[in-house]
């Protein structure tokens, strides 16, 4: 039997907005320890971080790059208003009204083609343009044939009150998901409520001509989905998935800021949405034992100002973070305390 790279691993990665950063500086960290990935998972700017990992290993470029293509995002362009909004934008007052009626009818203050044309351009630079180009041969794998893709995001079906795993459930919208463009799934991932509009999928089906869905962004379900990729069929998983997190902390502090008005409580609620969901993770210490976690506490997910450095600051923290995590990693300890079902010895497919 096969005996597999102690190297490799999958990676889930927690959303966060433009905390992202740190996952970058971990995700690179890891790499140079010496780990490729077989798979990987995100959640918003876990989507977006995690298509460029896929990519850069399916073209052959070393995962180094990451902070590279990290920093070409201009994270103020991120801020796109429709014409309408450009063009009020500088009067006092009236930039304002523009953006309460985007959110009224189109769902968010800011329409997101920037985010998608830059992904689009950044990931076909890469050779990668559709999950077609993404797909994986794996036998081993407890996943079904049609689920076998080296990136999954997720993101929230608020139409059909459901969480959405893409590519894998297309098919549940009459979609071919090996024809369907990571940008646009992507997209949908990091469609933060309210600051970004959702994105709309309509399903070819026979019977669902006409139905559209909006999809937001995946945190508002499940911002950290660590367990996405865990065998179901009872045998001992071949490698480790490590998650990184951005939020919830495993030390117990809790960290408070006040709210006033409007605009600043709906941002709190949509911080509150991004940094508690899946918040019963924490309390498994297995979950914990492979979770990487990254301070970016004091840090908005929606600071579209960011400066250059707290772009540093961010991404010496994954660095920090994921160093820290591989100094106490034990792959053998780890299969012992939370797969005990699984032989310790041999890591079979």
């Amino acid at each position: 039997m096969e005996t597999l790279a102690a190297t490799r691993a999958d990676l889930v990665l927690e959303g966060g907005g433009v905390k992202g950063l740190g996952l970058v500086g971990a995700v690179a960290a890891l790499a140079g320890a010496g780990y490729d990935f077989a798979r990987v998972a995100g959640t918003s700017s876990g989507a977006v971080v995690g298509a460029f990992v896929v990519a850069l290993q399916r073209a052959g470029e070393p995962l180094t790059r990451l902070e590279e293509i990290a920093r070409s995002l201009d994270y103020r362009k991120l801020r796109d208003r429709g014409p309408l909004g450009k063009l009020t934008g500088s009067v006092r007052g009236l930039g304002t009204i523009v953006d309460g009626i985007s959110l009224a009818f189109d769902g968010g203050v800011f329409e997101g083609d920037y985010l998608r044309a830059w992904l689009k351009g950044s990931l076909a630079d890469l050779g990668v343009r559709t999950f077609g180009d993404l797909r994986v041969v794996d036998e081993g794998s407890s996943l079904p044939p049609e689920h076998r893709y080296g990136l999954v995001v997720t993101a929230s079906d608020v139409s059909r009150h459901r969480l959405v795993r893409l590519p894998w459930d297309y098919v549940d919208y009459g979609l071919d998901p090996d024809e369907q463009e990571v940008a646009d799934a992507v997209r949908a991932s990091a469609s933060i409520p309210f600051f970004f509009e959702p994105v709309t999928l309509r399903p070819r089906t026979e019977r669902e001509t006409s139905a559209v869905s909006t999809l937001v962004d995946g945190g508002v379900l499940s911002n950290f989905p660590v367990a996405l990729f865990d065998r179901t069929d009872g045998r001992p998983p071949r490698w480790p998935t490590f998650g990184v997190r951005l939020s919830m902390r495993p030390d117990g502090r809790v960290l408070t800021h006040e709210v006033r008005g409007t605009v600043s409580l709906a941002l709190s609620l949509v911080e509150t949405m991004l940094e508690a969901c899946d918040g019963q993770h924490i309390d498994d210490p297995c979950v914990q034992a492979r979770s990487i976690f990254v301070d970016a506490s004091g840090v908005s997910p929606v600071d579209f100002a960011i400066t250059e450095e707290v772009k540093d600051h961010l991404l010496a923290e994954g660095r920090s973070a994921a160093a820290s995590f591989l100094a106490g990693w034990d792959w053998s300890d780890y299969l012992s305390r939370c797969r005990s079902s699984a032989p310790v010895s041999v890591q079979v497919p």
